[in-house]
């Protein structure tokens, strides 16, 4: 895609023009022009709801099997465009080349080809003796539980990763007979349409996937408010998850919400410090901390508490901060000059709560770009904002606790409980610890992910779980059919 082209909106297998004109996305590393993404009008966004559900019976009674190999078709061609999609996903969300390539777009490739293999999607029951009914005195009730596709599926996706996020929606929805109208973030939605593109190309009949963008509110107001959604499925901050949340609640609407975090890494004096600086250490690097599962909040037995913030200073002052197309950045920019300055606030914000600031707190000397250097504030207490709420920037706050009770309660006094971290040589303690944490997942000794094991947040971090199986289950209700036996 060239910068002058404009794109346009995809709906009902059409590529329309949006009704509200285009605006720019920005290279968060150069600040230069990437393209011009589609500015939907609200009847627009209602238009695709609308395609979508005159798109449902059919695909929805579609074979799976003929649903799977269309979801492969597309892992193909997405695969046989790998450099030019990274290129793109680099360019709109400053992600360094390791990253767009292996973590944006090969994921989005493996999601796909995942929900590409057709599962079992009934269960037998056993059978139920009944002593007495409407239908005599005794009876035998055979029962099955048939998974059904929800509808129509509003997928509203993350700025942090423009391929992985929607993929991990949008492939999971279709495998299960669900049609989809997808909403990527403002920042970067051409890589969104790029993926379209793919599965127009796999052979999606008309309607079956819709995508439509635009800065306006009133976008994504649309795509959750429409009386053709059934479901919403949401991975962003949690006020703004609150909010449709709300909306949802009114129309009785299916909700999968990936929201907020803000991971606590509990460190025992046991602990392999080597592996918890490396580690934690990705907060630095991995999206330039713009991700949710981030171990943001280090909570560290006070035995080995300065040996880790030495660590953890000296691991920040290896990485390389800057242009993400070089081959030996590390930490490229975040997304915006806005979110650079909310990030810098909350830096700043640090200081004046008291906090030390062993490593970064000052912005990198470049011309141009949104950088943030990798930022470590230590000697801080459980109260301060910087411990308590999401900064989703290169920036970790360290506390320091005394014996395993503390350490649990301070890990556990979050609105937030998306995934927590333990280390420690004790595995049995690890694991004990583990159980105790108040988060939809636990890493023991790693910030590895098992990409079947189910996703989502307790607390303010979420309603629902997906990825792998879970994910299928996410999308579909289930039915239940009973008869005599």
């Amino acid at each position: 895609m060239t910068r002058e082209r404009k794109q346009p909106l995809f709906v009902g297998g059409a590529w329309v023009e949006p009704e509200g004109g285009h605006y720019e996305v920005v290279d968060p590393a150069t600040e230069r022009l990437v393209g011009w993404a589609p500015e939907a009008s609200r009847d627009q966004v209602y238009a695709a709801c609308a395609a979508a559900r005159e798109a449902f019976g059919t695909w929805s009674r579609t074979a799976p099997e003929e649903r799977a190999a269309i979801l492969a078709r597309a892992a193909e061609l997405i695969r046989s465009r790998f450099v030019e999609y990274a290129e793109l996903a680099q360019a709109e969300t400053g992600a360094t080349t390791g990253t767009a390539r292996a973590m944006q777009v090969g994921v989005a490739a493996a999601r796909f080809q995942r929900y590409a293999r057709v599962e079992p999607a009934e269960w037998a029951i056993p059978p139920q003796i009944n002593e007495a009914g409407p239908m005599g005195k005794a009876g035998v009730m055979g029962a099955l539980a048939v998974r059904q596709p929800v509808g129509v599926v509003t997928c509203i996706t993350s700025y942090n990763n423009p391929w992985a996020n929607p993929s991990g929606k949008i492939a999971p929805a279709l495998a299960m007979g669900n049609t989809v109208v997808v909403k990527p973030a403002p920042q970067d939605p051409l890589s969104v349409f790029r993926m379209a593109e793919a599965l127009e190309a796999a052979g999606v009949p008309r309607g079956v996937v819709n995508v439509v963008s635009g800065r306006s509110v009133e976008v994504g107001e649309a795509a959750v408010d429409s009386p053709d959604v059934d479901m919403v499925s949401f991975t962003g901050s949690t006020a703004v998850g609150q909010r449709i949340g709300e909306v949802c609640g009114r129309g009785m609407k299916r909700q999968l919400m990936e929201l907020g975090g803000k991971g606590a890494a509990v460190v025992f004096e046991d602990a392999d410090i080597a592996s918890a600086v490396s580690g934690i250490g990705t907060t630095f690097s991995f999206y330039s901390g713009q991700i949710c599962t981030a171990p943001t909040r280090v909570l560290v037995q006070r035995g080995v508490y300065q040996q880790l913030v030495d660590g953890l200073a000296a691991y920040a002052g290896y990485l390389k901060v800057g242009d993400p197309r070089e081959a030996d950045t590390v930490v490229g920019p975040v997304i915006s000059a806005e979110h650079r300055e909310r990030v810098e606030s909350y830096v700043e914000l640090g200081r004046k709560e008291g906090a030390v600031v062993v490593a970064g707190g000052e912005r990198p000397s470049y011309d141009r770009g949104f950088y943030v250097a990798p930022t470590l504030l230590a000697d801080c207490t459980s109260g301060m904002r910087v411990v308590r709420e999401e900064i989703f920037g290169p920036v970790v706050s360290v506390v320091p606790f005394d014996d395993e009770e503390e350490g649990i309660a301070l890990a556990n006094d979050s609105d937030y409980g998306l995934i927590d971290y333990v280390w420690s040589g004790d595995v049995a303690r690890a694991f004990r610890v583990a159980r105790r944490l108040r988060a939809g997942g636990v890493g023991v000794n790693t910030v590895g992910r098992n990409m079947e094991a189910p996703f989502g947040g307790f607390k303010k971090s979420g309603v629902g779980r997906d990825v792998g199986s879970y994910a299928l289950h996410a999308y579909s209700e289930v039915q239940s059919i009973v008869w005599p036996g």
